[in-house]
């Protein structure tokens, strides 16, 4: 096989990897809800009851679709940074349920007054994650520190725009995209995203803070794979320009939803 044709099967199987593990977790999440349905359902913006589902199934294909798509550091480096930020998004959807706060700097506010939100564990959790991820892929510290803020950027850009059904798993999958030409990973969570997007776009299931930061910080792994040190710095601008202006982000996401709908 030429090396086209190992990059090609490289994705294919990523892809598939991810999509095949997401959707068995699903359906097999959705047909026992371990813990009880109460612990598995939450109120969308409309006020209709959905389950969180998607979102573990959505990070197990994920995992799967990057321990398919690279090995070595690679692979220890996007297992680490999908699994860390599933499992503080994960923490966030039982412990911040009832939490009105929302955004960084309202976490950052509580931590400033001496109060650890469960939104303040994601962030520390998965910014910490981001960065011993970046101390696997790169050598130098500031190529280091580069990748960590690009992959925990990436994580929380998929968050803002899960504002209505489907739009963080359509993110994901236009985002990723030009990610294919560089290498395999970006296939990972785009596999796991399109697996579960019917349901999330019929508003059935949501992938939740676990599924949205999952899903970004596999992104991000991909993004600074597949990136020299001036490509991986943009992208980081890019991130940290979206935290910034995060309400602006979740606002535009919400406009296009709702043009959508007409």
């Amino acid at each position: 096989m030429t090396g086209t044709g190992k990059r090609g099967a490289g994705r294919f199987a990523a892809l598939v990897a991810g999509a095949a593990v997401a959707r068995a977790g699903y359906v097999a999440l959705r047909r026992g809800r371990p813990g009880g349905p109460a612990v598995w359902e939450r109120k969308n913006f409309a006020g209709r009851a959905v389950d969180l589902c998607a979102g573990p199934a959505v990070v197990a294909g994920a995992v799967a679709g990057a321990a398919a798509a690279t090995s070595g550091r690679q692979r220890g480096a996007a297992v680490l940074a999908v699994l860390a930020a599933g499992a503080c998004g994960a923490y966030d959807d039982v412990a911040g349920a009832d939490d009105p706060r929302r955004g960084f700097r309202a976490h950052l506010s509580a931590l400033r007054d001496g109060e650890l939100t469960s939104g303040g564990v994601k962030l520390i959790g998965i910014s910490g994650a981001g960065l011993v991820a970046g101390a696997l892929l790169e050598e130098r510290a500031v190529d280091k520190v580069l990748a960590g803020v690009v992959i925990a950027g990436a994580a929380h850009f998929v968050n803002l725009v899960d504002v209505r059904p489907g739009r963080a798993a359509a993110a994901v999958l236009a985002l990723g995209a030009p990610g294919l030409l560089k290498g395999a990973l970006a296939a990972a969570p785009m596999g796991a995203a399109a697996a579960v997007l019917p349901e999330d776009l019929g508003g059935r299931t949501m992938i939740g803070d676990a599924g949205a930061h999952a899903l970004g910080a596999g992104l991000g792994v991909a993004v600074v794979v597949g990136n020299g040190r001036a490509g991986v710095l943009a992208h980081a601008v890019g991130f940290v320009a979206a935290a910034v202006f995060g309400d602006g982000v979740s606002a535009v996401a919400r406009g296009a939803a709702s043009a959508d709908a007409r």
